[in-house]
């Protein structure tokens, strides 16, 4: 099984639930050059980031170029508990993707 590029943390506390994760990801813009050869390195950057909580989207995120290598990201919803499902997933604009879960403490 291949590593996944996604790490979750989710922990509920007074009925709000706030996940933490971090995500393994070039994130090129396709505006830097090479150094060596001076071409354009092409874009790579995640265009879709999606939270769901027991099969229910609780966040959806549109990302572009702008965003940095090996982004974080942060948020809170509330209706979770202790020992639910979190699952966050992410698409590139190369066709690439990558989902995990984890239950919330």
């Amino acid at each position: 099984m291949a590593k996944s590029s996604i790490k979750i943390r989710a922990k509920e506390r007074q009925g709000v639930v706030t996940v933490k994760c971090l995500i393994s990801h070039p994130m090129e813009t396709g505006m830097r050059k090479n150094k060596k050869t001076g071409k354009l390195i092409p874009a790579h950057f995640i265009q879709n980031v999606v939270a769901r909580h027991n099969d229910k989207d609780v966040l959806d995120a549109q990302w572009g170029g702008g965003v940095s290598k090996n982004p974080y990201l942060a948020f809170k919803f509330s209706g979770g508990s202790k020992g639910d499902t979190i699952t966050i997933a992410w698409t590139d604009n190369k066709g690439q993707g990558d989902s995990k879960s984890a239950k919330i403490k």
